[in-house]
């Protein structure tokens, strides 16, 4: 896994126009932006890229864009709220096509430190580069519009879709270079660097509903890591396998040979696998997901026929994180628990608290846990939060992503 790319800090951009692909993908509400974290995380890049003279193109999915072009999806409100944080012009190029006529002529006429920016990648129908031929045309299009390309947009790495693995084929062909943002740098050395070449002990902590999910995590993880510790609903599937009870809990059924093998494999490995040792239990789950609760705590061999279980108990919660105080680098994808409701979030604050107390360097994967981070409030204490979900959980399989892959090496 070639993971040294070349970054904005390696190339030149004076007078070139940059292609920047970002990850704009905000939820709106009646047209205004209701979080702009991924905007301010494309900040830095954008002001590198600015500061150096380059003429700044920058383009972005938002939404699933399910039945073409509409308002709901432009990305204008994205426009004003960049001007607003660059404190400068940003051309908005209106253009359900992206590279139409009204994009060659914005962008021809931009002065070095200019910005602008495309509408909605998915505007133009499906991305996807492999094996459309609109997909490669509409990749060639924006290689046409820029000199230089660089990915900034983690949370689309793990597509090979035409404006993260197909533009930078076509700006390589013409000798142009393609680097990596900010964003995307941290992500590779923190979470790529953290399975590849972790600083020992390392701990891997994994929850979420569906072992099915995690397969080629588990399976990736135990091979990587020093103590690997399941919570969430699937830590069932693997007490059940274990030959417990687990009532109505959340199971999946044809998976419990693969969470013996998991098991066995650990075994023969040297490595620890930690499940759950208490459980915390309910007639059923919440509705809705924050109502109140009645719970009963229950070791995890004695869960009731009619109950179900939703959380880690407080002696899973103490072993847990008795075990990552040692560690010295601690991944952490997916809750412990249904993190929703207070009375079922014990188990993930709870591991949170143990993550924030740690020198360890700590590595939010995404997705479930990195919400379950920010709400509950110790997004300031971890050393590293994803923005990625599906590209993160990709990259803890081991997997190579064509985003990651498709920039220079430096």
């Amino acid at each position: 896994m070639g993971l040294n790319k070349k970054s904005v800090d390696d190339i030149n951009v004076a007078g070139k126009r940059v292609l920047v692909r970002c990850d704009f993908n905000v939820p709106l509400k009646d047209g205004k932006i209701t979080d702009d974290n991924r905007i301010k995380g494309a900040i830095p890049t954008i002001e590198k890229l600015i500061k150096d003279g380059g003429k700044v193109i920058l383009c972005s999915h938002l939404g699933k864009v399910k039945n073409g072009p509409n308002e709901a999806e432009s990305l204008a409100p994205v426009a004003a709220a960049l001007e607003e944080r660059l404190g400068k012009k940003v051309t908005f190029v209106n253009d359900d096509h992206v590279t139409g006529q009204a994009a060659t002529d914005a962008v021809a006429a931009m002065k070095d430190g200019d910005v602008v920016l495309l509408q909605n990648t998915r505007f133009r129908g499906k991305e996807e580069t492999k094996p459309t031929e609109a997909g490669t045309a509409f990749a060639k299009e924006l290689a046409d519009l820029c000199d230089v390309y660089v990915c900034d947009a983690f949370g689309s790495a793990h597509r090979a879709h035409a404006s993260v693995a197909g533009v930078p084929e076509f700006v390589r062909a013409k000798g142009g270079d393609c680097a990596v943002g900010y964003l995307m740098q941290k992500e590779i050395e923190f979470l790529g660097n953290a399975v590849e070449n972790p600083v020992r002990p390392f701990v891997a902590i994994l929850g979420g509903a569906k072992v099915a999910d995690k397969l080629n995590v588990i399976n990736n993880l135990i091979e990587k890591c020093d103590t690997l510790i399941i919570g969430g609903g699937m830590a069932y599937t693997f007490l059940k396998a274990k030959g417990y009870e687990i009532g109505l809990s959340l199971v999946d059924d044809e998976k419990i040979g693969y969470c013996k093998d998991m098991m066995d494999k650990a075994q023969k490995a040297g490595k620890k696998l930690l499940l759950p040792i208490d459980t915390t239990i309910a007639a059923g789950f919440p509705n809705p997901i924050d109502a109140p609760i009645d719970v009963t705590i229950v070791d995890a061999d004695k869960i009731p026929a009619d109950m179900e279980g939703l959380d880690i108990g407080p002696k899973t919660a103490a072993l847990y994180a008795d075990a990552v105080k040692s560690a010295k680098t601690v991944v952490w994808n997916g809750p412990m628990g249904v993190f929703e409701n207070p009375t079922l979030a014990k188990g993930t604050i709870a591991v949170a608290q143990a993550l924030a107390d740690t020198d360890a360097t700590t590595i939010i994967g995404g997705g479930d846990s990195a919400a379950a981070v920010n709400q509950l409030g110790f997004a300031d204490k971890m050393s590293h939060i994803s923005t990625g979900g599906g590209a993160s959980l990709e990259f803890l399989e081991g997997k190579s992503l064509p985003g990651v892959a498709a920039a220079d090496d430096k």
